[in-house]
């Protein structure tokens, strides 16, 4: 597994984020399809339908994502992640501390909530009052599933021949490797 200090000699083109939610997958995935001049489409947005429902052609627009010769995508959804994983030759994975990535999810989550920022197909951040009684709220989901990428991607290099995981543990070292990567 490599770090933010080791050289990036391999040139990424599909590079998939791995993080829990609230560490920063999307707004890092932005910045890295802009680097690298290709395709980008965020994966909740071809997920979520209109009220929360799952899109039935949610693995067929992956495919079609990940088909591309250069894209970015968070590497989320158990059912995608076999798919993006296999054509992927880059995981950043942000394994963040607990305390940066729940701010970042508190803040994102009340901010999405009072600007009534519309997420995506018609759908919106429930009420904040809501973590207080729904296990699926996103603050709720959030800290439950903090440490589950854990035993999960270090195993990824080994099953996959040709990937590169990169751990991030700060967003310092994220920055350090997007510059290393628009400088190769």
């Amino acid at each position: 597994m490599l770090n933010a200090d080791d050289t990036i000699s391999w040139g990424p083109k599909r590079i998939a984020v791995a993080g829990v939610s609230g560490s920063g997958k999307t707004t890092l995935c932005d910045e890295l399809a802009e680097v690298l001049r290709c395709g980008r489409v965020e994966l909740d947005s071809l997920y979520h339908g209109p009220n929360w429902t799952p899109r039935e052609a949610f693995l067929e627009d992956v495919q079609g994502l990940i088909s591309a010769p250069c894209w970015v995508v968070e590497l989320q959804y158990r059912e995608a992640r076999p798919l993006i994983v296999s054509r992927a030759d880059t995981i950043l994975w942000l394994d963040y501390p607990t305390r940066i990535q729940m701010t970042r999810l508190i803040r994102r989550t009340v901010r999405r909530r009072v600007q009534r920022e519309e997420l995506w197909n018609g759908n919106y951040e429930p009420p904040l009052w809501k973590a207080l009684i729904d296990e699926d709220h996103i603050l709720r989901w959030g800290w439950r599933t903090r440490k589950k990428l854990k035993p999960v991607i270090p195993t990824l290099e080994s099953r996959f021949p040709g990937l590169r995981v990169v751990r991030l543990t700060h967003p310092s070292q994220t920055s350090r490797w997007v510059r290393a990567l628009a400088r190769s």
